[in-house]
């Protein structure tokens, strides 16, 4: 099959097909006399696992590193179950950070009373370099 239709297949654009070629996360397909890309079978496996590791917002070298895994018959199960541990564990942190974020949002939307007047706590509050402190503080 051609790369529109590992495209449509593997529910990833051709672009970012073609991305992963270039970056050497997927061997590039090999070439029909007219310069056509040919996929078969086992390329739409990889791609939609590809798919899926994004998905659950694995990182690129992350993927590599999956990838690696998954092809290496003689691999330890315990070095797959290290990295999915590793991504949870940073899951994790991105989500107490995200509800630290959320929180404080909700706080200053709360102190705001939302009429005509100028006075505005949320933006007293994005200005506020103390604010840091409370909020944001991964970045």
């Amino acid at each position: 099959m051609n790369i529109g239709q590992a495209a449509a297949a593997s529910g990833i654009s051709a672009k970012m097909i073609r991305h992963y070629e270039s970056i050497d996360l997927i061997k590039p397909g090999p070439r029909t006399d007219a310069g056509y890309r040919i996929y078969n079978d086992k390329d739409l496996h990889t791609l939609r696992f590809i798919k899926r590791a994004r998905a659950l917002d694995f990182s690129l070298e992350q993927i590599r590193t999956l990838l690696s895994l998954w092809q290496d018959t003689h691999r330890a199960s315990a070095d797959v179950k290290a990295l999915a541990l590793e991504h949870v564990h940073a899951l994790d942190q991105r989500i107490t950070a995200l509800s630290e974020m959320r929180d404080t949002l909700a706080d200053l939307a709360r102190s705001c009373s939302g009429d005509e007047r100028a006075d505005c706590p949320i933006l007293l509050g994005l200005s506020d370099p103390a604010q840091d402190r409370h909020c944001c503080s991964n970045n």
